[in-house]
């Protein structure tokens, strides 16, 4: 499993425990609903500008960085 796979799939996770669809997530963040499932599918680069709207949306910090 690559990076941008295992980070989809814990974005689709955190979505889900969070009772989110990835249409209402697409609109808490302004991100294309069809970029938010292939985010999660692994199949779409994202930067950190759309890491920290999503993780935003999802009410978590992206922290791994000291």
């Amino acid at each position: 499993m690559t990076d941008r796979e295992r980070i989809g799939k814990r974005i689709a996770e955190i979505r889900k425990e969070h009772g989110l669809s990835q249409a209402k997530l697409a609109e808490l963040t302004g991100i294309a609903p069809g970029n938010i499932a292939r985010i999660e599918l692994g199949k779409y680069s994202t930067g950190i500008d759309i890491l920290s709207k999503i993780a935003g949306a999802l009410k978590k910090r992206i922290d791994f960085v000291d």
